[in-house]
């Protein structure tokens, strides 16, 4: 059973909200928080949900701004900040509605970027300020994230130029469908929804950009608990920034799975019953019963 509500973010706009609770009786062990990634919508992320639910864990998710059915130009920011405030709107609902609960956050692609940002945050030394949207979680998972978004020279000089005259016009992400799965039926489906979008403005572009420089600077101080899988033939992202973050971060505190030959989203490939049994596992030893 879904329930289906919004969320009200500092700047007044209602997100489309999803929640999937466990049946009426079950106390769940936790909640997880699913964030999807650029252009596509939380709509796409039910088996996940349903693997979650099957767990014994809660799930919420979200179309963030300017995606799916939330508000908002399609791809677009009206501050650089507005998506990591977004999280914490969130984050801030569920530890009211279930204080004594773990909180886990579950981010893919952009959405993995982001969670990785939010929880970058924690990582900094003792008594250094911290952003006001910055608040603590139990434990991260990261699927493919926009780490390292793969762009070239050349294309970092357009960034600039168009962060400088026009931040907020929409283009094309360049970003071919056929990449995101090898199976064919995902990638169909993918084409065929009309809540999947490929705009994105060079104030996003910045956002993800800079908010994966900070989070790999950050990953040897990581602290929080954390899960990351990644694509080892991604052509949306770059592998190379989930490998470098993995390298670097305290092995006891992260642990790391690239699956070398699947396609970006890990958990929509044919073998996406291995990535989600490994998200199980991970769960189950960081969440003892």
């Amino acid at each position: 059973m879904t329930t289906i509500t919004s969320l009200t973010t500092r700047d007044g706009l209602e997100l489309h909200l999803r929640h999937w609770p466990l049946p009426a009786g079950n106390r769940p062990r936790g909640q997880v928080v699913l964030v999807h990634g650029l252009g596509e919508h939380i709509g796409r992320y039910v088996h996940v949900a349903g693997m979650l639910n099957a767990a014994g864990w809660e799930v919420t998710g979200y179309d963030q701004r300017g995606h799916g059915r939330s508000p908002g130009p399609r791809g677009g920011l009206a501050q650089g900040d507005d998506l990591l405030w977004d999280l914490a709107a969130l984050v801030d609902h569920l530890r009211h509605q279930h204080p004594d609960q773990p909180l886990v956050l579950l981010g893919h692609s952009m959405g993995g970027l982001l969670v990785g940002r939010f929880v970058a945050e924690q990582a900094q030394p003792a008594g250094a300020p911290r952003a006001g949207w910055a608040r603590p979680v139990d434990a991260l998972v990261m699927s493919s994230p926009a780490l390292d978004p793969g762009m070239n020279a050349l294309q970092k000089q357009l960034l600039g130029l168009m962060g400088a005259v026009a931040p907020n016009t929409a283009v094309g992400n360049g970003l071919d469908p056929a990449w995101v799965s090898r199976d064919a039926a995902v990638v169909a489906a993918y084409k065929a929804d009309p809540m999947v979008h490929d705009r994105v403005t060079a104030k996003l572009v910045r956002f993800i950009v800079d908010g994966g420089e900070v989070t790999r600077a950050r990953a040897a101080a990581w602290n929080t608990p954390t899960l990351l899988m990644w694509a080892g033939a991604d052509r949306c992202v770059a592998p190379r920034g989930s490998a470098a973050f993995a390298n670097a971060a305290p092995p006891d505190v992260v642990a790391h799975h690239e699956f070398a030959q699947l396609s970006h989203e890990i958990f929509n490939e044919p073998e996406q019953a291995q990535v989600l049994q490994r998200l199980r596992e991970w769960l189950d030893f960081t969440f003892p019963r």
